[in-house]
């Protein structure tokens, strides 16, 4: 079942000391500081992360699945992004990587960048087949689908309805393992490694199934030290090359981890990637206000330079960004899905959504829609009284939503230090 209220991104009280780093970066004004501490209002969360980026304090953390949580599945499979390959040296290979894995306890390890570029290839397919509108957007990003909802409520019909890579692959392994091994599906783990917090909020509560196929995320950052100790062991990685044949990667798949790289495979339509979560909000400003629609496919990351950017690596983003580049460059553009099975799944709508994604109602000042209008006029009034210096000293974010905060009955008109020292 859905539980649509977890959240990822949860703050640690004792290290909060009320700062406003976090209160300025949150994109959607999710966070007030009350009572010298960070509170998060539930309801405007989308778990972007940005909050957890630039908290000097380390008091924003996110809840992911731990690695002792895989003891409770009998068999153990891996899911990792892509942007996992850009977080070692440049000598390491991908397959070395995956041999880590199974190495450290995951009996089974799925390389993601075949997915990815089986996705490309439905894309195409459904473009080409539903001319109007446009421009869709990719789904790719969790958080994105998650502003969309909440604050783009009318782009919902946008949304590419194609699941991310990391669905349709544990899709995959949960319609052919519990046959293969004969084992109950419930017993198979099923765990993607991310980059980023909001997968967690795609599992466990995802807008566009009605179930994940996926049991968990583990956190990059927390899983590379097992990793990095298991490299080391060279003489073990000589054997597990020999037992595990070299993986055939996708170039058109490795570079999906970065901004462009979703729609870097498409032949014949127009696609415009941004990222960063400004840069994203002012181009979907403009495609809800009918504009950008000469352009096919927007992709859409609220990382900067995309999943390589997520707040739960390790490796400087720069950095992983020219090893992953590296790949691409190996591995080349030759297409290693065969396009047969993509046509097939997709025509089955195997890599469909279950239903669209819904918009969310925003909070409404009060269920009494009378009340709600006196409400409404109320709090520009008292906005129009208000400094607008948006300094943040008040615990909002800026001076309209501390209006927005007084007339719900969550702050007071003395919280502004400057009206405070008028009555003074």
């Amino acid at each position: 079942m859905k539980d649509k209220n977890y959240h990822s991104i949860h703050i640690t009280k004792d290290k909060c000391i009320g700062c406003v780093h976090c209160l300025s970066a949150c994109p959607t004004k999710a966070i007030r500081i009350r009572d010298g501490k960070a509170v998060i209002i539930d309801e405007l969360c989308i778990d972007c992360g940005e909050c957890l980026r630039v908290c000097p304090y380390e008091a924003i953390h996110s809840h992911t699945t731990s690695f002792a949580a895989l003891d409770a599945f009998d068999y153990k499979v891996a899911i990792p992004s892509t942007v996992l390959y850009g977080q070692f040296g440049g000598t390491t290979l991908p397959t070395e990587i995956l041999s880590a894995l199974r190495r450290i306890g995951f009996d089974e390890v799925y390389d993601l960048s075949s997915i990815c570029e089986l996705n490309c290839a439905a894309t195409e397919e459904y473009l080409a087949e539903h001319p109007r509108p446009r421009p869709f957007i990719t789904s790719t990003c969790p958080v994105v689908v998650r502003l969309i909802q909440r604050r783009y409520p009318s782009l919902c019909g946008q949304i590419l309805p194609i699941e991310p890579p990391r669905e349709i692959a544990a899709k995959i392994l949960r319609t052919i393992l519990p046959k293969a091994l004969k084992k109950p599906p419930e017993r198979i783990g099923i765990i993607h490694l991310t980059p980023c917090s909001a997968k967690m909020v795609s599992i466990n509560s995802p807008a566009t199934l009605d179930k994940s196929y996926l049991d968990g995320a583990i956190a990059i950052r927390d899983i590379y030290p097992q990793i990095l100790n298991a490299l080391r062991k060279s003489q073990e990685d000589s054997l597990m090359r020999h037992l595990f044949p070299e993986t055939q990667f996708s170039g058109i798949g490795m570079g999906w981890s970065l901004s462009g790289g979703e729609t870097r495979g498409l032949k014949n339509h127009r696609a415009v990637a941004v990222s960063g979560v400004v840069d994203t909000m002012r181009v979907l400003d403009q495609v809800e206000s009918g504009l950008l629609q000469d352009i096919d496919i927007l992709e859409c990351t609220v990382c900067p330079d995309g999943c390589i950017g997520g707040p739960l690596e390790v490796e400087n983003r720069f950095l992983a960004k020219s090893r992953i580049l590296q790949l691409v460059d190996a591995a080349g553009e030759r297409a290693i899905v065969d396009p047969k099975d993509v046509s097939r799944l997709y025509h089955r709508n195997f890599l469909s959504f279950d239903h669209p994604a819904a918009a969310v109602e925003p909070r409404p000042l009060d269920r009494d829609p009378a009340q709600a209008i006196r409400k409404a006029k109320r709090r520009e009034k008292i906005f129009a009284g208000l400094p607008r210096k948006d300094c943040g000293i008040c615990g909002a974010p800026d001076c309209r939503t501390l209006a927005d905060d007084i007339v719900r009955g969550q702050a007071r008109i003395e919280d502004c230090p400057f009206i405070r020292k008028e009555k003074r």
